[in-house]
């Protein structure tokens, strides 16, 4: 006669399973009380924010549904309420908590660059954009004006929209905003929603375009940050086209 396990994991198989029948080192506000915030799993966080499970299932086996469904914290955060929605036991107000919950720590982080930063190398680069390059589905081009002490003026000019080419890229627009900004200085940055950070031919070409626009104009281009996604056998997301050695800058 076949024994049965008595192990609970978090899983659809133990149907009715309420939180309150788990053990208590199991559920949500406990583990999180006993181990901290930074110590749960991503199942356990987005549990606490939904708060609550559906008919059959309980709060934890959706948080692990969601997170099977889009593979990713960072394809959860790109997914729309309708994305969202289209997921088993998930209606229009958890879609709701999961989108606002994303786009708070989307704010936060930009909150925390500041202003106006200093921005002085790739990696400063890379974080003033880090959290609007890695929901999107599609690349966008952006320009950040710095000025004579660079510091970064305004927000990331958004150039255009699409694949990177010459002709979508064109240097007119480009430094018609330096210009109206009075800036000094012009770093580049795209991203690459495949998450490789490589830059294309194209990339460059277009790059080695506008750093000749920009000398007739007086304006340095000081860089090209290409925005990916953080690998495992990587220790960035991200790759400058000066520290590669792929383009000459002034």
């Amino acid at each position: 006669m076949p024994t049965h396990s008595t192990e609970i994991k978090y899983s659809t198989r133990h149907e009715n399973l309420r939180v309150c029948d788990m053990p208590m080192q199991l559920r949500p506000r406990e583990e999180f009380e006993r181990v901290g915030a930074e110590n749960v799993s991503d199942a356990v966080l987005l549990a606490l924010i939904l708060r609550t499970g559906t008919k059959g299932m309980n709060v934890v086996e959706v948080s692990q549904r969601l997170l099977s469904a889009f593979g990713s914290l960072t394809a959860l955060a790109k997914a729309s309420v309708k994305d969202l929605q289209s997921v088993n036991s998930i209606g229009p107000v958890k879609a709701q908590m999961i989108k606002a919950a994303m786009e708070l720590a989307q704010r936060l982080t930009r909150e925390s660059v500041g202003e106006s930063p200093m921005v002085t190398t790739p990696e400063q680069a890379a974080a003033v954009l880090r959290e609007r390059a890695r929901v999107l589905q599609k690349e966008i081009f952006w320009a950040l004006m710095l000025d004579a002490k660079n510091r970064l003026i305004g927000e990331p000019q958004k150039i255009s929209e699409g694949t990177l080419t010459s002709s979508l890229v064109h240097p007119r627009e480009l430094f018609k905003k330096a210009v109206e900004l009075s800036c000094a200085s012009i770093i580049l940055a795209h991203n690459h929603p495949s998450g490789d950070p490589t830059p294309s031919a194209e990339d460059i070409k277009v790059t080695k375009q506008l750093i000749g626009a920009g000398e007739v104009m007086g304006i340095k281009v000081l860089d090209h940050i290409v925005i990916g996604h953080r690998k495992t056998n990587s220790n960035t997301d991200f790759l400058s086209l000066r520290e590669a050695g792929l383009v000459k800058f002034g």
